[in-house]
């Protein structure tokens, strides 16, 4: 009777569950998708180097690398959000108590959840589904009455529309949102902190 309870002596609660899942299901595919990522970068790196020793540079190579960066970025950013291994600053939490650093630590994860879910609204002012569907999706009609050439824009090169490239950034504000919350529910101590063996990496200081 007198050992110390665990600090989790049930399970968490089904709607606590339910996040943590989600969150453990997008990290899997965020995964696949940085391996897929990566390897399309280093051949597109690979593909550009052949075709510019032989003579033949092929131009489009040089903006598909690029928007290739910024997808494996964000995904990346995604993934470093759940596995907290994003930037930090220590300086006034290393001399605090036990108590108020934990308080700090709640605030942190709150204002990464606050930022996520800021930039899902700015996701949805910027590309306005309801007003592109409003004009039945109609690009250039939306554009005339918005001024939002978002839907009218394609790439130099690829000849891509701008919107499909960019949807990484409303993705990544959902999945950036639901790690943010996964976190701050295991700061709150309403769940054990989950552990993901399949990423080599557990700490700022691997990486680093």
């Amino acid at each position: 009777m007198n050992a110390l309870a665990p600090d989790h002596p049930r399970p968490p609660r089904l709607p606590v569950r339910l996040v943590l899942d989600a969150s453990d299901a997008l990290l899997r595919v965020e995964r696949g998708l940085l391996t897929y990522t990566m390897t399309l970068l280093v051949g597109l790196v690979l593909l550009n180097v052949v075709t510019r020793y032989t003579g033949m540079p092929l131009y489009w190579v040089d903006e598909a690398s690029v928007y290739t960066v910024v997808w494996l970025t964000f995904i990346g950013a995604s993934v470093m959000t759940r596995l907290r291994l994003d930037f930090a600053v220590t300086m006034v939490t290393d001399k605090l108590g036990p108590r108020a650093a934990h308080v700090a630590k709640l605030l942190a994860s709150g204002g990464v959840l606050f930022f996520a879910l800021a930039l899902i609204a700015m996701c949805w002012l910027w590309m306005d589904p309801v007003g592109i569907a409003r004009h039945g999706f109609d690009a250039k009609d939306f554009a005339a009455e918005s001024f939002n050439f978002l839907y009218t824009e394609r790439t130099q090169t690829l000849e891509w529309p701008v919107w499909v490239l960019q949807l990484i950034m409303p993705l990544f504000a959902v999945c950036m949102s639901v790690h943010a919350l996964a976190n701050l529910l295991e700061d709150l101590k309403l769940a054990p902190p989950r552990k993901h063996p399949e990423f080599k990496t557990g700490s700022a200081d691997v990486v680093n």
